[in-house]
């Protein structure tokens, strides 16, 4: 992928890690689906939807849903549009392949972003999380 080394500098990937980084780009390339935002050729924010299988249900032989993960702008492009435009992008893909829901796992300062562009907090949606040793 030709932006994979700008998707790696986003996420403080080291230039040691980047052909791994880059391997694991094309072995997820069906499951993770990066969005990219470039202004004047330069990437100035990416976005990623994680697409996944649900076990199939009575009368649903295929249930696919979405999580969008790595959101990222630089801080100095941020205030631009940027965020909700790759928003914007992932959902337009969500629709276009029939995806059930899209959940995202936010910090607590992006949470307002994402009501804004068209998410809600659902009572339903219940979180496990690993002990730390």
């Amino acid at each position: 992928m030709a932006d994979a080394a700008a998707l790696a500098q986003l996420r403080d990937i080291d230039a040691d890690e980047l052909a791994a980084f880059t391997g694991w780009i094309a072995a997820h390339a069906e499951t993770h689906l990066p969005f990219v935002a470039e202004l004047d050729g330069q990437v100035v924010g990416a976005a990623w939807l994680l697409v996944a299988e649900r076990v199939p249900g009575h009368g649903a032989p295929q249930r696919w849903h979405g999580d969008i993960q790595s959101v990222m702008v630089r801080q100095e492009h941020r205030g631009r549009g940027i965020g909700g435009a790759l928003m914007r992008a992932i959902l337009a893909e969500a629709r276009a392949r029939g995806l059930l829901h899209v959940t995202v796992h936010s910090g607590r300062r992006a949470v307002d972003f994402y009501l804004r562009n068209g998410f809600r907090q659902h009572r339903q949606l219940l979180l496990w999380e690993q002990d730390a040793p």
